[in-house]
């Protein structure tokens, strides 16, 4: 009734309603001389109460046309429409306009004689159980389900507004034995209540959303304006999101960066030959936790070490357990590369062959030399993974407004490009390196809008012109929508929309790296196609990232322990992406003597 019998009202509330991300509009409708005694309304003989409710409904009471306008307008804005009929003709009614349910107030959920009419129409009922006792809820329950009609029961306090101390949330609990889905209609002021009805289960929620509190009418007073209902329904959304399941608990990827950060693993605290066994004399538990768990400790004691293990370097499961070897050579049609550090590369070299490595450089990597480390001149190609990180904490973010920022970023940027160039002296068959980049573009709280999206393009395409004339190309990488920094979320903003990627390679004559973890991730949360993406940018990718990925942030997944659907995506790239390279971009991969990347390598051999 907060329309207050005005159509005009009724439109703003589905606007706003609308806007604030509701789901449907509820409104109400009474034939009001079939819901009361004609005496009561012709000679107003009822109480105090009632003649005060009646007046207002007599006063605010909407005609058919309204209904029909309101319904049709709702249809129009793409959000449901509901109605609650008050007595048997206003069914009929509501029935016409094609209601997915009926809702039933709380003042009817006794009316067996409206309850038997709506069961008519064989629709799913949401009742509210407001100002009923516990025996009369029990009571229709047994009817409808002998009735064998899809119900739904919201707990309710039918007071306006309805004090705290009397709302009783646990209720909820003792409506869920009934077995049907449960929800809550609230009336009391603010939102922290229904907010914590979903904890306990409420799946829906109902709540009045009015112009203005101060209005005509009881509603209006425990009503939410506008901007209340937009926090409101906020609110419910990050709550759905992390209500998650009744599952085994599994880590996600900030929990898994920030284990390895701040947890302890097994290290050998002293030298360790290949044979000796493991005691406690030559193991400790130290920080970082980059191996294996000290829950492990009493398994690895008198087991023997399969390799030299220098001191304080952390224990793997491959140090004393068998697992996947690499393979000498691997069946591809393109070239492939492997993730590599400085101080692995040679050791890579001497267990397979990469045509190709990715050298992933942290800023502490940019100060050494590269003469230290690369002990001969390798025959394969190479590129280099720039860091996102760099010293006090500056991510690297070419796209900024704030231009010392970006100035310290660009500066960044040429110290991985200097040590690139370097790079080339050890490698015959590569003079113009790729360096793949997340150029920025994040944000702390929300999503950026397009046209703000649009000027931090503008001042990344500023940021690589800089460098047009380096013999490097520069590959942006295309993003995942939550990047993980500094052990916790941030919002990305830019190379996820398809349309952008490709406007911005085409103005700019540049292609990107397409990692398919980060890009199952993006059509996870936005809706969209994989299969279209990965068709629609392939013109524009130099380069691959293979790797399986879950959910809205679970990247760099083992193949096969995701959802991305490599049995249909394989085939597109091997058709219809030729000749681009890629490396299996496990997370923590090189692990266990690098089994995850022989693991991946072994998936997806031959099939591109």
């Amino acid at each position: 009734m907060n329309h207050n019998g005005d159509i005009n009202n009724a439109i703003k509330l589905i606007d706003d309603a609308v806007e604030c991300g509701a789901d449907s509009v509820k409104f109400q409708m009474r034939d009001l001389d079939s819901l009361y005694q004609s005496e009561i309304i012709e000679n107003h003989s009822g109480d105090l109460g009632t003649e005060y409710t009646l007046g207002l409904l007599n006063k605010f009471n909407l005609k058919y046309d309204d209904f029909k306008t309101i319904y049709e307008y709702a249809k129009m804005k793409n959000i449901m429409f509901l109605c609650t009929p008050w007595d048997k003709p206003s069914v009929d009614i509501i029935n016409t306009f094609d209601v997915p349910f009926f809702k039933i107030a709380s003042a009817d959920l006794t009316n067996m004689d409206l309850l038997q009419h709506v069961c008519k129409y064989n629709k799913p009922l949401i009742i509210s159980t407001g100002m009923s006792t516990e025996r009369e809820i029990n009571m229709t329950v047994e009817y409808l389900k002998k009735k064998n009609v899809d119900f739904y029961l919201l707990h309710c306090n039918s007071t306006y507004p309805a004090p705290y101390h009397a709302i009783n949330l646990s209720y909820l609990n003792r409506l869920k034995k009934h077995g049907v889905i449960v929800g809550y209609s609230g009336h009391e002021r603010g939102i922290a209540v229904t907010l914590a009805s979903i904890a306990l289960g409420a799946r829906i929620i109902e709540r009045h959303i009015t112009l203005d509190r101060n209005m005509e009418g009881p509603d209006h007073t425990a009503s939410l304006e506008k901007n209340d209902f937009k926090e409101l329904v906020k609110g419910i959304r990050e709550i759905e999101q992390s209500m998650g399941e009744e599952s085994d608990r599994k880590l996600s990827q900030g929990e898994l960066i920030n284990r390895e950060n701040l947890s302890k693993c097994i290290y050998a605290s002293k030298d360790i030959q290949q044979g000796d066994e493991f005691t406690k004399d030559n193991l400790e538990i130290k920080s970082p936790g980059q191996g294996i768990s000290p829950q492990y400790l009493p398994d690895i004691i008198g087991k023997k070490s399969k390799r030299n293990i220098d001191a304080y370097k952390p224990i793997f499961k491959s140090d004393y357990t068998k697992i996947v070897e690499p393979k000498p050579s691997y069946n591809f049609n393109r070239k492939w590369a492997l993730p590599v550090r400085y101080h692995d590369i040679n050791q890579i070299f001497s267990i397979t062959s990469p045509r190709m490595v990715e050298f992933h450089m942290s800023f502490d990597d940019l100060k050494l030399n590269p003469d230290s480390f690369l002990s001969q001149k390798f025959s394969c190609e190479f590129l280099v993974h720039a860091p996102e990180l760099f010293e006090g904490d500056h991510l690297l973010d070419l796209c900024t407004h704030d231009k010392d920022y970006r100035e310290k970023s660009i500066e960044n940027l040429q110290r991985v490009i200097d040590t690139t160039i370097q790079l080339t002296d050890f490698f015959e068959n590569e003079k113009h390196p790729k360096i793949i980049l997340n150029c920025g573009g994040f944000s702390k709280d929300k999503f950026l809008s397009v046209e703000e999206r649009s000027s931090l393009y503008d001042n990344l395409a500023k940021s690589i012109e800089i460098f047009k004339s380096h013999p490097v190309e520069l590959i942006p990488q295309n993003m995942a929508p939550f990047p993980w920094h500094f052990g916790g979320q941030r919002f990305q903003n830019l190379f996820m929309d398809v349309n952008e990627i490709k406007r911005f390679c085409e103005e700019n004559n540049i292609k990107i790296c397409h990692d398919i973890s980060h890009s199952h991730l993006t059509c996870n949360h936005f809706k969209w196609n994989h299969i279209e993406y990965i068709r629609e940018l392939g013109a524009f990718t130099s380069h691959f990232h293979i790797a399986d990925a879950s959910g809205v942030d679970g990247e760099g997944l083992q193949i096969g322990q995701g959802t991305v659907n490599f049995d249909e995506i394989l085939p597109i790239i091997d058709k219809e992406i030729p000749d681009i390279s890629f490396i299996p971009e496990i997370w923590q991969g090189h692990k266990n003597n690098g089994e995850g990347f022989w693991i991946a390598l072994s998936n997806i051999e031959g099939k591109i």
